[in-house]
């Protein structure tokens, strides 16, 4: 979780890039931020799920709580099935009703952060709760594919936890909203990505994140964001983004 505030300086103009967890922004501020990418256009608070689109944030005197949920608790917290949110973006009055309008009156009529992380924190634990999980054998499988940093063989992953390929092709994706080969590319994908932006070689992150060569690295991230690697490392977000996302919520930015 973290806060994200526009002082006003200048507008919001941000990319925002594919990555393996769903977005769920919060906004209760003046005004609402502008979200663009190929399919169209959205604003307010809004759910991103899963999936390799990149997206554009624009707007002025924006103020939102954005969480990132890991696909292993989203479903329950949202009260909506992953394949449903696969690569779009949802508005959250779609996927909350009522509930959407009430957080964000609660959210703008609090004037702590500690307390608006507290609220939202409250709110996803009681929506949570007794809701379905995720098959143990995909909650192991989906972890093993972020720890390896998206380099892991599916096969061997099946053989491990004793299905067939096919099986864990169908549950993954029927839980998940994406097939296990696609999320290790994903995976892999931003672990990269958050190299470049720390200012490691690219034909070293390549040699290192498991790509083929230099050339292999600028054509999947091309394809995943539209823009360079040296445009990509370059973005903002990413330079902050081990500062904005840790263990515990951050004030805003």
């Amino acid at each position: 979780m973290a806060g994200f505030r526009d002082h006003g300086l200048k507008p919001v103009d941000q990319l925002a890039l594919p990555h393996p967890a769903v977005t769920l922004l919060l906004e209760f501020g003046p005004r609402s931020a502008l979200i663009d990418d190929a399919a169209g256009q959205w604003h307010g608070s809004l759910v991103a799920g899963l999936g390799t689109g990149t997206r554009r944030v624009r707007g002025e005197q924006i103020e939102c709580v954005q969480i990132r949920l890991s696909p292993l608790i989203a479903a329950s917290m949202l009260g909506v099935s992953l394949p449903e949110l696969s690569d779009s973006v949802v508005p959250l009055d779609a996927v909350w009703g009522r509930e959407a309008g009430w957080i964000r009156e609660q959210l703008a009529e609090t004037h702590s952060w500690t307390e608006r992380f507290a609220i939202v924190e409250a709110l996803l634990t009681h929506r949570g709760a007794c809701r379905p999980s995720v098959d143990p054998e995909l909650t192991w499988a989906w972890r093993r594919i972020r720890s390896g940093h998206g380099l892991v063989r599916i096969d061997a992953l099946a053989d491990e936890i004793g299905w067939t390929r096919k099986r864990l092709w169908s549950r993954f994706h029927t839980q998940f909203g994406l097939p296990p080969k696609r999320a290790a590319t994903l995976i892999r994908f931003d672990h990269a990505v958050h190299r470049l932006a720390a200012g490691a070689d690219p034909a070293r992150v390549a040699a290192e994140t498991g790509y083929a060569d230099q050339s292999h690295l600028h054509r999947e991230i091309v394809a995943f964001t539209g823009i360079t690697p040296h445009a990509v490392a370059d973005e903002s977000w990413l330079a902050v983004d081990d500062i904005a996302w840790p263990t515990t919520p951050q004030h805003p930015r």
